[in-house]
């Protein structure tokens, strides 16, 4: 089982003074140091949730320059907002700093706020994103991709510089859709999830699935799976629990549109705006309870250990740990180690 350490911060509002970006960074030395294998950052824009990364490449190029080993992922790009040359450009230059470091896991996106930015329409996301993977990966490795410019007229572009890296690792972004896993094995690439929109038996069948459709597409390719975990580990269980509450609760709150995201699928009539403070208390304490005890790595080494063989059973390969869920810097760095001896007892 692969280890690396995952960034969604709501914390992008506070004062600055001190470093927004400080847990990132030092995050990234650590594992760089200690032999994770990557640090995966996003793509968000327009909310407090997830704000201090809107461009998960810039974030990219900053560590390539503090760190010599781990591997720099986008976990994701929302690919139907953007043109595939920019993409494909600006990975490029991330994949030159770091000394071909870097990988990206597209995304279809999910809001449709975010597609004021968009080069495609909301309804067609989910083909937009599968056709920019192939027109990434081919001006990665160098080939033209026939565009419009400006007077009208078709040309052919390649980017520069070229990249360090003669294929791109690729990953495609699921909340837990099977046809999404599919398409991923369709495309030969690794899927990237979570367990927001799914419990690990839903996973464990989807993982199947994705396995079966891979090898069976690509000749025994077996493809890759990461799966994000919020994670917080201490000495003992009931203390682990009682630093997250807190900043757990707050963090669900502030993401409570995602937690009220599969009550709007089952009845389109629901309206968050209809709850009370009441509601919103009892979703947001149920959350943190599945969280803690089901949907996360959290409570000590031991508790850990067995969670993570629960998923290397069903076929997860890496645990991406997002550390940045409000936790204070200095306790959330400390803790590290205690993540740190996990990847090593499960290496």
């Amino acid at each position: 089982m692969d280890f690396s350490l995952f960034y969604f911060a709501d914390d992008s509002t506070g004062d600055g003074a001190g470093g927004r970006y400080e847990l990132l960074l030092e995050g990234a030395r650590f594992a760089d140091r200690h032999g994770f294998r990557a640090v995966w950052t996003p793509e968000r824009h327009f909310h407090a949730f997830g704000g201090l990364y809107p461009n998960p490449a810039v974030v990219g190029a900053a560590l390539a320059t503090a760190t010599d080993t781990v591997e720099i992922r986008a976990g994701s790009v929302v690919s139907p907002l953007h043109h595939p040359v920019r993409i494909a450009e600006e990975w490029s230059v991330v994949d030159n700093l770091s000394g071909g470091r870097v990988g990206v896991s597209f995304a279809s996106g999910w809001h449709p706020v975010d597609f004021a930015l968009a080069q495609a329409p909301y309804e067609e996301r989910k083909r937009v994103m599968l056709d920019s993977i192939g027109q990434v990966r081919a001006l990665w490795r160098g080939e033209s991709l026939d565009v419009v410019d400006g007077a009208g007229l078709t040309t052919s572009v390649r980017v520069f510089p070229p990249p360090v890296q003669r294929e791109l690792p690729v990953w495609v972004t699921s909340a837990g859709d099977a046809a999404t896993f599919r398409a991923a094995a369709t495309a030969r690439a690794g899927v990237l999830t979570h367990l927001l929109h799914q419990d690990i038996t839903g996973l464990a069948a989807r993982i199947t699935e994705y396995r079966r459709h891979a090898r069976e597409t690509h000749d025994g390719w077996d493809g890759h799976v990461v799966l994000m975990l919020h994670t917080f580990l201490a000495d003992d269980r009931e203390e682990a629990r009682q630093v997250v509450r807190e900043p757990m609760h707050h963090y669900l709150r502030s993401s409570i549109e995602l937690i009220t995201r599969s009550f709007r699928e089952a009845d389109p009539d629901f309206d968050i705006s209809e709850l009370d403070e009441e509601d919103i208390d009892f979703i947001v304490e149920r959350s943190f309870d599945s969280y803690f005890d089901e949907r996360g790595l959290f409570g000590t080494v031991s508790d850990a250990r067995v969670m993570v063989e629960r998923l290397r059973d069903i076929g997860v390969d890496e645990i991406a740990c997002l550390i940045d869920f409000g936790v204070d810097n200095k306790t959330v760095l400390g803790a590290l180690r205690q993540v740190n001896a996990v990847r090593e007892a499960s290496s």
